[in-house]
């Protein structure tokens, strides 16, 4: 039986927290795409190239939320780096079968010690 919605979701988050490339890598569908607040709908070597450095200063990535229907999810996360923020953020996913066609990441504050951190005073 395939995995759900759920499921994948939770191993990709999972391999960002393990540093497991081959694994994400292989839940994308050729023609990925990723967006954000820094990228426009940027492809899947982009994404790795620019995006993927970043699963370094992932202690934590875990799904609080997921709300899915036949090709999409929504899905709320709480994210941990290694210098103590945390942050809430959103992302849409869309599907094509099981594998992920594209990634839109919507950014939530940023917190350490319980204490909002301002953007210009996150590191970059």
């Amino acid at each position: 039986m395939a995995e759900s919605k759920s499921e994948i979701i939770h191993r990709y988050c999972g391999a960002y927290e393990s540093k497991d490339r081959k694994t994400v890598e292989e839940l994308l569908t050729e023609d990925f795409t990723f967006t954000s607040p820094r990228d426009d709908a940027i492809d899947r070597t982009t994404y790795f190239r620019r995006c993927w450095q970043n699963s370094e200063q992932i202690t934590e990535l875990k799904p609080e939320i997921i709300m899915e229907d036949a090709d999409h999810a929504f899905v709320l996360y709480k994210l941990v780096t290694t210098d103590g923020n945390e942050s809430h953020n959103t992302e849409y996913w869309t599907f094509s079968g099981v594998r992920i066609r594209a990634v839109n990441v919507f950014f939530g504050a940023t917190y350490k010690n319980g204490v909002f951190v301002p953007p210009q005073e996150q590191a970059s």
